[in-house]
């Protein structure tokens, strides 16, 4: 069976949105990229970090979904890196509360030797000292390698991280990082300017408004999902990159086509997540109910027209 490294925060989040709020639950890119990826047929490797105070509860949660949490270190006598954040009324722009990280401040990740082959690593939103550390623990180059990122890291790393992007196959990022890393509005020429940085795919996310996929002169484009409700956007686009980076493990097919289904699958999960706070939708979605959205994806894009 293939494998697929993950290499993210395991965390504690306390949210509030217009619907409600949470005390502290499950949360970490990590975690949603993990619990995203558990849906393919593959086996996949959770490399982080955690306290003392993360119950084996949520362990025992990761570990039922097939993914090999002996990466996960726990520092018994730290805490586990926690966030808080308020959501604003049109659930698109949040305030950060309280970033505490904890054992995140130390973070020194250790691949586990049965996955220092892997196929493919999928580095999530952490420093990118931390990411270029898991590249270097693989004993050959992974068959593909997928970053995400953000503009803190821009902000205040971004020498390193242009190191880690130019050793990337493919970036994850939103339409305002990938404007900012390029200096560039129109997201095609931003697109062509982080081709030229080293990735061979570049994936912009527009949250509600879709994704866009770029390789060489190709463009595709997925629609995010017409929901009624959101409850909570924590972990969208982790959960995209998961749905991503695990479709594409469990076949082994990097190609053009192949990674606009993997588009799709991640637009489709993402769309399961916002569904409920923190990780809730996520533990339990069933295979059936995963078609049955990705059907309604297909009706929502599909149409004939005839050209003369």
């Amino acid at each position: 069976m293939r494998r697929l490294v993950i290499v993210g925060t395991v965390a504690f989040d306390a949210i509030e949105t217009p619907f409600g709020k949470t005390d502290k639950i499950l949360g970490g890119a990590g975690t949603f990229i993990g619990l995203a990826a558990s849906n393919f047929n593959l086996e996949s490797s959770l490399v982080s970090v955690v306290g003392g105070d993360f119950p084996q509860r949520y362990l025992d949660l990761l570990s039922n979904r097939n993914i090999d949490i002996s990466g996960i270190e726990v520092v018994k006598d730290g805490k586990t890196f926690f966030w808080s954040g308020k959501y604003h009324n049109d659930m698109n722009s949040r305030d950060t509360l309280v970033t505490e990280l904890n054992v995140l401040a130390n973070f020194q990740p250790i691949v586990p030797t049965a996955y220092k082959n892997a196929e493919v690593v999928m580095l999530g939103n952490l420093h990118p000292s931390v990411q270029m550390s898991v590249l270097s623990q693989m004993e050959k180059k992974p068959e593909l390698s997928i970053l995400d990122t953000m503009n803190f890291w821009m902000d205040c790393a971004l020498d390193e991280l242009m190191e880690v992007i130019a050793k990337i196959d493919v970036i994850t990022i939103n339409d305002e990082e990938a404007r900012q890393l390029t200096g560039e509005y129109s997201l095609v020429v931003a697109a062509r300017k982080i081709h030229e940085m080293g990735p061979k795919y570049v994936v912009i996310k527009k949250g509600e408004h879709g994704a866009l996929l770029f390789h060489e002169d190709n463009v595709f484009f997925a629609p995010a999902l017409p929901l009624e409700e959101v409850f909570d956007p924590t972990g969208a686009g982790d959960t995209f990159a998961g749905g991503f980076a695990g479709y594409l493990a469990s076949t082994g097919d990097y190609s053009f086509e192949n990674m606009k289904t993997a588009v799709i699958y991640g637009s489709t999960l993402a769309s399961f997540c916002v569904e409920k706070f923190g990780t809730e939708r996520m533990q339990n979605l069933s295979e059936k109910e995963i078609y049955k959205r990705l059907d309604e994806f297909k009706n929502l894009t599909q149409f004939e027209i005839e050209l003369s």
